[in-house]
């Protein structure tokens, strides 16, 4: 077999029943084949198409802030958003107190959790070698539920307000109280991830974990008062809407620093799409990349669980979008799109749950299901030609 007709690389054993996944040239790590065509113009319209794409979606994101923004159950001109935003004094003093307190820090929020998410799910799914991992497959978001329920059901009257999204008191225990389950989750799998060689089975293992510690979650709200219940319900079905501006002074700058590691490690990341042996090879310390994507994916899913409960199906469907969009795996240019493509989507999906007009707002999880859902489908349907060899 000559090297024109060399099969493409495999991407490991197949995982929880799904076919083996094989990588089209198109789609190898930093590469696409043939680099140029018989007028030698194909890999540079290519990489202007590819940063075409990343402008269109940083310009589209960027309208969509906007639009956040000034959408609401009560509609503000665009003009006197674009006046706020730019530091200047609208005409009407309400739309300072509108826009600067409730709907900024919804939209920040809103962005920062669809850029953590998206960009924590595509280093799962890398990571996994699983086009079904997210960044909760390994128990974080349990680990922080378990945390909330111990306040909603343990100190009552302190935990209520975090449904209504007000700081103070209540609010803090409940973020400290995420974010610590989180923690101890993310201790359990580093600890695990070091006596595990397979990555399949410490998926696995995540699993488990996860749905051991759903248990107790679900043992713990069987004992308390129904009222209770109902509080971690209305928080496990997600919000953009509970962070304040004091919120975003630690949701922010912890969202940038598992998103800056995300970025420092694309190169390794780019090397594990051929598998870890091929890694080791290529002098990548897998067992090192292993456990600081990790460390980072659980950060990122972590604090955005903490602050806005367990968000469904960005973490999920994002990546996938960014590959469709872009065409190549390359992580150089895959991540910044998934970043862009979850603070897009979780904008417009945030936006969508204000149901402009009405006065009424669905719960996030509500909208990203009904956005997620078709993206995880196609996924699998497209599993079943690959099985089946085709690319």
């Amino acid at each position: 077999m000559t090297a024109a007709t060399a099969a493409p690389p495999v991407l490991g054993p197949p995982a929880f029943g799904l076919p083996r996944q094989t990588l089209p040239p198109s789609a190898r790590p930093g590469g696409d084949a043939p680099d140029r065509d018989a007028d030698g113009g194909t890999a540079g319209r290519r990489g202007r198409r590819r940063a075409g794409v990343l402008a269109g979606l940083a310009t589209a994101t960027l309208v969509m802030f906007v639009l956040a923004v000034a959408v609401g159950s009560v509609a503000v001109p665009l003009s006197e958003t674009a006046r706020v935003l730019v530091g200047a004094e609208p005409h009407d003093p309400r739309w300072t107190v509108v826009i600067a307190q409730v709907r900024l820090p919804r939209a920040v929020t809103a962005a920062l959790a669809g850029a953590a998410l998206g960009a924590a799910g595509l280093q799962m799914q890398t990571l996994f070698r699983n086009p079904l991992a997210d960044p909760y497959s390994l128990g974080v978001s349990a680990g922080a539920s378990l945390g909330v329920a111990l306040v909603v059901a343990g100190v009552g009257g302190s935990g209520a307000t975090f449904t209504a999204g007000a700081a103070g008191t209540g609010r803090a225990g409940v973020i400290v109280a995420g974010a610590a389950g989180a923690a101890v989750v993310l201790v359990a799998v580093l600890t695990l991830a070091r006596w595990v060689r397979s990555v399949v089975t410490l998926l696995v293992i995540g699993v488990v974990l996860g749905a051991a510690v759903s248990s107790l979650v679900s043992l713990l709200l069987t004992w308390t008062s129904p009222q209770r219940a109902i509080q971690y319900w209305t928080w496990s079905l997600g919000s953009f809407s509970g962070t304040s501006t004091d919120d975003l002074m630690v949701f922010a700058p912890t969202i940038g620093l598992g998103l800056a590691a995300g970025m420092a490690s694309v190169k390794p990341l780019n090397a594990l799409l051929l598998g870890e042996n091929y890694a080791r090879t290529a002098g990548v310390r897998v067992r090192w990349v292993r456990t600081v994507t990790l460390m980072g994916t659980s950060v990122l899913a972590g604090t955005v669980t903490a602050f806005c409960g367990p968000v469904a199906f960005l973490g999920i469907a994002v990546p996938h979008i960014a590959r469709r969009l872009l065409g190549t795996s390359d992580h150089r240019l895959l991540l910044p799109a998934s970043v862009l493509t979850g603070a897009l989507v979780a904008l417009a999906c945030s936006t969508a749950a204000q149901l402009p007009g009405t006065g009424l707002v669905l719960p996030i999880n509500v909208v990203t299901s009904l956005v997620g859902a078709p993206v995880v489908i196609a996924v699998l349907l497209r599993a079943r030609p690959a099985a089946a060899g085709i690319t």
